[in-house]
């Protein structure tokens, strides 16, 4: 088991102001699926959260023909887009090396939240829920990574004793389980 610190954060994550938990999982499991109705809940209980997702493709968040497209197109980075409504910065990466969370720790404003929830980044050591469906026959990840706290699945699995399980279609119970042990153990 690797060494928590009180706040339930592994000590070398060192960028963490406040509660990471990661939600780890195969493709298709159903992890954005299971954050767009556990945010709500969270809300609910008054936490402020934010949300880190990790992509293995490209991706684009604004049009090709938009100003902010063209001027990153043509070398400024990072660019952020403003409104009254909300803010965007798109920065260019010039490393081909995959992101590491810690690093995008850093540049994420934690100031105004209480927990910060993490999709992928799976194979960094911080706390994290594994998300499991038996039915898609890929293997549990909880053996070769002891930052899983608990397991989400859709059916009752033979688990150690030290693993917390949840009803992965309840996302009320893993709710619960978020303000009672990540949460708390952070007070």
């Amino acid at each position: 088991m690797r060494s928590y610190d009180n706040n339930l954060m592994l000590i070398d994550m060192l960028n963490a102001k406040i509660p990471v938990l990661g939600f780890a999982a195969a493709s298709g499991t159903g992890k954005t699926t299971l954050l767009t109705r556990l945010i709500p809940l969270l809300k609910q209980n008054g936490l402020r959260i934010g949300l880190i997702k990790h992509s293995h493709h490209d991706f684009e968040i604004d049009r090709p023909g938009k100003d902010s497209f063209r001027l990153r197109e043509a070398g400024a980075s990072p660019v952020m887009l403003v409104s009254r409504y909300r803010r965007a910065m798109i920065t260019e990466f010039t490393s081909e090396k995959e992101p590491r969370l810690d690093d995008q720790l850093k540049q994420f404003d934690q100031s105004e939240l209480d927990l910060i929830l993490v999709e992928g980044f799976r194979a960094e050591k911080f706390p994290k829920i594994e998300l499991h469906r038996p039915a898609l026959e890929k293997p549990l990840l909880y053996p070769n990574d002891p930052d899983i706290i608990a397991i989400a699945a859709d059916v009752k699995l033979e688990t150690p004793a030290y693993l917390v399980q949840l009803d992965l279609n309840q996302p009320e119970m893993i709710a619960a389980f978020i303000q009672n042990h990540v949460m708390k153990s952070h007070d």
